[in-house]
């Protein structure tokens, strides 16, 4: 696997703070609510927000049919992730904690043996998600979601890891 690190910007470019780019918001764990375009308002908005801190399994979607460009938001209080799957899983963007670099090679490697890399977030439910792609700093990773929310692209504020 290929890693390409696109680094933080230092100012965060001006947004519509009303814009809503998501059309499909699908919840991973019970109660499994799902929202359409239609229903997604700024009601939903702030609730999915405030949930995000108590931990959130959650996915975003930019298809109306939620097939395809959908963010996963998984936090559980002490670490949040964010990774966004595109054209059909073959283009994957992850937020990158650099403090983790030096895992990397075992990631790459598919060494599952030292559980010290990994958080208690899975990805899907079933996946452990590395530290490498995931931070401890919640309300910048709630500020990234509402970001890719209103504009459907990624928060320019924080590290991203391109997987190829």
């Amino acid at each position: 696997m290929e890693f390409q690190i696109i680094p933080k910007q230092d100012s965060i470019p001006p947004f519509d703070i009303q814009a809503i780019k998501i059309q499909h918001i699908e919840y991973f764990d019970p109660p499994y609510k799902t929202y359409d375009r239609e229903e997604i308002s700024e009601k939903i908005i702030a609730e999915v927000l405030k949930k995000i801190s108590g931990g959130i399994n959650i996915y975003l979607y930019l298809d109306p049919d939620g097939e395809d460009n959908w963010l996963e938001v998984n936090c559980d209080g002490e670490w949040i992730s964010l990774g966004f799957s595109g054209d059909f899983g073959q283009n994957n963007y992850y937020i990158y904690n650099p403090a983790f670099v030096d895992t990397a090679d075992q990631l790459n490697k598919g060494d599952f043996s030292d559980k010290s890399i990994y958080t208690d977030l899975e990805s899907g439910g079933q996946s452990p998600i590395p530290k490498i792609q995931a931070i401890t700093d919640i309300e910048t990773g709630v500020k990234a979601v509402e970001y890719f929310i209103r504009t459907g692209e990624f928060y320019p504020g924080l590290d991203w890891l391109h997987e190829s």
